[in-house]
């Protein structure tokens, strides 16, 4: 039996049955990273002893009674998160030797819920790319194409998924993190809702890790079908105890619907400010033609929705505006100058990007109050609709691009090139008001490359679009394994 390519749940009736034991199940893991890593090289910190003493731990405790949600199910754990005796680098080559002594919140609830951690996955340099790649540990090559990026940055986790190197992993999502791998590698992926899932422990180096209510930023599930993102969800969700007292429980509401039929769903394959690839626009009709098929209300237009461009601008803004807080003044001061350089008429995304870098406090809180319309306008439209699906990316992985200055990188999209950070307006779409997405494969493009869509849900209501991503894999299908 191949055990490597099963899923979760696959797995736990499989131990649960006792067709297999978590030792045997984890060699089979370590086996498979060894022989196919190297071409890949997802698994930049394995932890393989650790790993087969705490899968012997599984079978112990399975064979008192014991019966957890993972018990002695292999996963990988993105290289962010602190893992107690393990370098947590987020890929920047000063902090190589840092090691922390605790453990993530969410590694923590991994270990309570039985898992084996196999080791870390790659990241890029401070996790701030759309493909993976560092100094420290080199490139992450994507499982269908070596020539192309796994995505970033969580692609050492999509890549692994992928690769079959363990069942599960758990990943991070500011830009898309999530869910751009897993589009880009065939995979299944969930952001949560803002702040559903506690992050404490996922802290760029030196830094101590203590909770943070993040402004954008979730942590979330990667797997390999719909299914086990639920059943990972449900060990991640839950605020961080040190903030809400260990006694709190979060009780998510169920999917709104249970049947296809009775979804109601917005589809959006057209952006204002960068054109969405055919190939991708492909798997947006594939996913429709499901959807009709098997009766649910789809429409392609809403004046509910919230505008586009807007949203993109003030994204931008909100994302940069953290990101120069440990800027050098010298730096600083050199954006200002640059900011200062802009026409006033300027409204590229490149110009919301450096005026974010610059924004006041009193600015920010401008922002802000303009991204509480954009949350309340989704709240309405969510009154009509159950679900949005669109593009992740206008188009499947791309070629590694390793040009020094992002600025200097293209995306090519049907022969057309596009600044670099511009594929980044479907993946803000969802982050900007905190709102669930999950992205699900929907084919493959014409070279053979997988392309998945998000499917965009109510907050707090992650159960809605997660129980449409299991019966839209019913239907069209969900991960194949590269060939």
């Amino acid at each position: 039996m191949e055990w490597s390519l099963l899923t979760a749940e696959q797995l736990a009736a499989a131990l649960r049955a006792g067709e297999v034991t978590s030792a045997e199940l984890t060699d089979a893991a370590i086996a498979r990273i060894e022989r196919g890593d190297k071409a890949i090289n997802a698994i930049c910190v394995p932890d393989f002893d650790r790993a087969r003493a705490a899968a012997t731990d599984a079978d112990r405790a399975r064979a008192c009674g014991e019966d957890r949600p993972l018990l002695g199910i292999p996963v990988t754990v993105k290289e962010s998160y602190d893992i107690a005796g393990l370098p947590t680098t987020w890929g920047m080559p000063p902090h190589r030797n840092h090691v922390p002594t605790e453990d993530a919140v969410q590694v923590s609830r991994l270990k309570a819920a039985g898992a084996v951690v196999l080791g870390k996955t790659n990241v890029p340099v401070g996790l701030q790319d759309i493909q993976t790649f560092n100094e420290i540990y080199g490139t992450t090559n994507n499982p269908w194409d070596h020539r192309r990026t796994a995505g970033g940055s969580s692609g050492g986790s999509a890549a692994a998924l992928a690769s079959g190197f363990g069942a599960l992993s758990i990943g991070s999502d500011l830009a898309g993190s999530l869910r751009t791998p897993a589009h880009f590698c065939g995979v299944y992926a969930h952001k949560p809702s803002l702040g559903l899932a506690a992050s404490r422990g996922m802290v760029p180096p030196p830094g101590p890790a203590l909770p943070v209510e993040h402004d954008l930023a979730v942590v979330g599930p990667m797997a390999r079908t719909a299914r086990d993102l639920t059943l990972l969800l449900d060990v991640m969700a839950g605020p961080d105890p040190l903030t809400h007292g260990v006694a709190y429980h979060l009780t998510l509401p169920p999917a709104r619907h249970e049947r296809l039929r009775d979804f109601r769903v917005l589809v959006l394959d057209e952006h204002p400010l960068i054109p969405t690839g055919s190939a991708v626009r492909a798997a947006v009709n594939r996913v429709v033609d499901a959807l009709v098929d098997g009766g649910a209300r789809v429409e392609r237009d809403s004046p509910l929705l919230p505008d586009l461009t807007e949203a993109a601008v003030l994204y931008r803004q909100l994302l940069f505006s953290g990101s120069v807080a440990r800027f050098p003044v010298e730096a600083y001061e050199q954006l200002q100058a640059r900011a200062a350089g802009l026409s006033a008429d300027d409204r590229s995304l490149d110009a919301a990007v450096l005026r974010g870098m610059l924004l006041s406090h009193r600015d920010w809180i401008e922002a802000n109050n303009r991204r509480e319309l954009h949350r309340h306008a989704w709240r309405q439209l969510f009154a009509t609709y159950d679900a949005v699906v669109c593009p992740v990316t206008p188009t499947p992985a791309f070629p590694h691009d390793h040009h020094p200055d992002p600025r200097e990188r293209r995306i090519d999209i049907d022969g057309v090139a596009y600044p670099y950070f511009d594929q980044l307006v479907w993946a803000g779409l969802a982050t900007l008001p905190g709102l669930p997405a999950t992205a699900v494969p929907a084919g493959r493009s014409p070279e053979g490359l997988p392309v998945g869509v998000q499917l965009i849900g109510p907050m707090f209501e992650d159960r809605t679009p997660l129980r449409l991503a299991e019966l839209l894999e019913q239907k069209i299908g969900g991960f194949q394994a590269p060939e």
